[in-house]
């Protein structure tokens, strides 16, 4: 499998990485690895990102929705 090699990485941005990595319990290595492949990959679908948003299955609450007043109809006499 081919490999990268990056030069000239801010220290800030190194340590950055670093502190992303523990939170998601991976090497760093693993880490630039998803960052690239979410990076260049296909974006989602607006369909599925709604789902993902909004979904109680996904962990989000109930979406409310406030409700709407009715006007009355405009008169074009």
């Amino acid at each position: 499998m081919p490999s990268l090699s990056v030069r000239k990485i801010e220290l800030k941005t190194l340590d950055l990485l670093k502190v992303q990595a523990a939170k998601h319990g991976v090497s760093m290595e693993e880490e630039v690895r998803q960052i690239i492949r979410k990076s260049v990959s296909t974006p989602e679908c607006l369909g599925d990102m709604a789902v993902r948003l909004f979904s109680p299955a996904y962990g989000a609450e109930t979406l409310y929705i406030a409700p709407r007043e009715v006007h009355a109809p405009l008169d074009f006499k």
